[in-house]
């Protein structure tokens, strides 16, 4: 007969043991189950194309190319603007030139009409200044505070500063373009050629067909950042170099206006007088000649 403390015990362990062994038998099943998924979920992953960096790396490459094509067009454009405003500048400084020293004297240079270009309008803030001045009708504030000869040569360079300011609009534009030209069109290049070896790697294959294409597509980019950086940066030597020339032109021109104007005494007659006052106002009044006759000089029997 047996014991019936080890019946019991072995009852317990038998009891214990078959709930475990259900389960385990039950996740073997599952895993059983889930196993063909999960291979086809890893083959369609493995076979799926990377489009991601492929589409990122040509959005930049493309993107880096338009804001090239955008310098490209701007350059040009200003190079076409800058060279007309030189040759009008040119033609209008030597047209007024010859009329000015041609003219008779320092008055008849400031009734020239129909005048243009840079050396006309400083000849006519010159003599708008000189006619302000002319029979003490300047106003009293700071801007006319001094004396002629120095109220003349400050608006003659502030007119000259004006100037100077419109020959150099659109030179910093275009020294930017010719420096970062090249930078754009390089960091264009470095993420095409990283897209490409990417693919590459991912194709498993390194053969000079499958390397050439890509990489030659990613270096054009930075053939166009040169492209576009050699004519901005000859179009700004070039006009830097125009622009001294006209600088120079003009400083001249407004330092010999001083002199005729100092040799005048700062002083022009306004349109429609026929004389200058004198500086007190007073009119000349012309004394009439005395007669030399002997008969009329005679007063009460002595002849004077």
């Amino acid at each position: 007969m047996a014991d019936p403390t080890t019946a019991a015990a072995e009852i317990s362990q038998a009891a214990t043991q078959t709930p475990i062994a259900g389960a385990v038998t039950g996740a073997q099943s599952v895993a059983t189950d889930l196993a063909p998924a999960a291979a086809n979920v890893a083959s369609s992953v493995a076979s799926a194309p990377a489009v991601g960096p492929e589409i990122t790396s040509g959005l930049i490459v493309d993107g880096t190319l338009d804001v090239l094509i955008a310098f490209s067009v701007v350059t040009w454009a200003l190079i076409l603007i800058k060279g007309i405003q030189h040759l009008r500048i040119g033609y209008h400084n030597r047209a007024y030139s010859k009329k000015f020293w041609s003219a008779k004297d320092f008055q008849a240079a400031s009734a020239l009409q129909d005048n243009q270009g840079p050396a006309a309008r400083i000849a006519e803030v010159g003599f708008a200044t000189l006619l302000e001045t002319d029979g003490g009708t300047t106003t009293h504030d700071l801007e006319h505070t001094g004396e002629r000869q120095e109220l003349l040569d400050r608006r003659l360079r502030q007119q000259l500063q004006k100037e100077r300011g419109s020959l150099e609009s659109g030179l910093a534009i275009l020294a930017t373009i010719g420096s970062i030209s090249p930078f754009v069109g390089l960091f264009g290049t470095v993420w095409g050629i990283m897209g490409a070896l990417t693919n590459i790697s991912k194709s498993g294959s390194a053969n000079l067909e499958v390397v050439a294409g890509p990489i030659g597509e990613a270096l054009v980019a930075t053939a166009i950042g040169i492209a576009v950086a050699v004519p901005a940066v000859i179009g700004y030597n070039f006009f830097i170099r125009r622009n001294k020339v006209v600088w120079a032109f003009l400083d001249d021109f407004a330092v010999e206006f001083g002199h005729l104007a100092l040799k005048t005494s700062f002083l022009i007659k306004r349109a429609g007088s026929t004389s200058a006052p004198s500086s007190r106002g007073e009119t000349l009044v012309k004394k009439p000649a005395l007669k030399s006759n002997n008969e009329d000089l005679e007063a009460n029997g002595v002849q004077v």
